[in-house]
């Protein structure tokens, strides 16, 4: 059995069967539309959320877990023979879920140890160091080694993305760096890169076909990739987007995912974003 266990929280847009056969404990955000809360995963699938979006046209917020649901985590993976917890969680530029991991932590700092990691990252990003983090754990190694680990990925880890629409990321205040962009964003697609663990602008093109080849450029130009993973937020194109990395990046060496309702609530809807680890 492995002794130290994985947890993360829902912004990192492992699926179901990813997050079961790696032993990994996800901890859910929530999602508000108007005077409804939901769970993520628990009460409001992916799929559910682009729906309830589109028909209600109202835009979705989000709140970090309590404490309470991270010690939760914690107790249960001790309760299952951890010795050790390693929590890598979303960017604290972008949300108070590391606070409440912290918290968490110090109330069970007497019982069992549990290093809180902020990845300065989300969705693909934060799931790729999560998975390498539970894949060294079932190999057998210490919390010291996994924490190593994840450490060397973050500055190595890339974000950029291509949205439909800001009017999400402008709701939800998480826009940061990229304010440029708000006084002419009727007439463009923004593009961004998530740098330190906050929104900044990449660019700006025209058309939708030019912000994804935008992309395909920006991940062309770059000398060494390694670990590519490419997510949506029930994008419509995004086979013409795999398409056109697909010369480099064959679909089948690339992991393809959704983006949830925690990160699609800032993204909105027809957003996609491609993480990879610079070699």
């Amino acid at each position: 059995m492995t002794a130290v266990h994985i947890v993360t929280d829902s912004s990192c847009d492992l699926s179901e069967e990813e997050a079961a056969d790696a032993g990994i404990r996800v901890v859910p955000l929530n999602i508000r539309f108007g005077a409804e809360e939901f769970v993520d995963r628990e009460q409001l699938s992916a799929s559910e959320f682009y729906a309830k979006m589109a028909s209600t046209g109202i835009l979705p917020e989000t709140s970090a877990p309590s404490p309470g649901r991270f010690e939760q985590a914690f107790r249960e993976a001790a309760a299952a023979g951890a010795t050790a917890v390693v929590c890598i969680n979303l960017s604290s530029e972008l949300s108070a879920t590391m606070q409440s991991a912290r918290t968490a932590a110090a109330a069970v700092a007497g019982d069992i140890d549990v290093r809180v990691i902020d990845s300065l990252s989300l969705t693909g990003g934060l799931g790729t160091m999560v998975l390498a983090a539970a894949e060294l754990a079932a190999a057998g190694a210490d919390a010291d080694a996994i924490e190593a680990l994840v450490g060397s990925m973050i500055p190595r880890t890339e974000i950029y993305g291509a949205l439909d629409t800001l009017e999400n990321l402008k709701k939800g205040g998480r826009i940061g760096s990229a304010k440029a962009l708000l006084g002419s964003m009727l007439a463009v697609k923004p593009l961004l890169h998530i740098k330190d663990g906050a929104v900044e602008e990449a660019g700006k093109q025209r058309t939708r076909r030019r912000a994804l080849e935008w992309l395909r450029d920006q991940l062309f130009n770059e000398p060494t990739v390694e670990q590519l993973s490419v997510f949506h937020g029930d994008a419509g194109d995004i086979d013409d987007f795999l398409a056109m990395i697909a010369e480099r990046y064959p679909r089948e060496t690339i992991r393809v995912g959704t983006i949830g309702a925690v990160i699609g609530t800032h993204g909105g809807p027809g957003v996609i974003g491609m993480c990879y680890l610079r070699g």
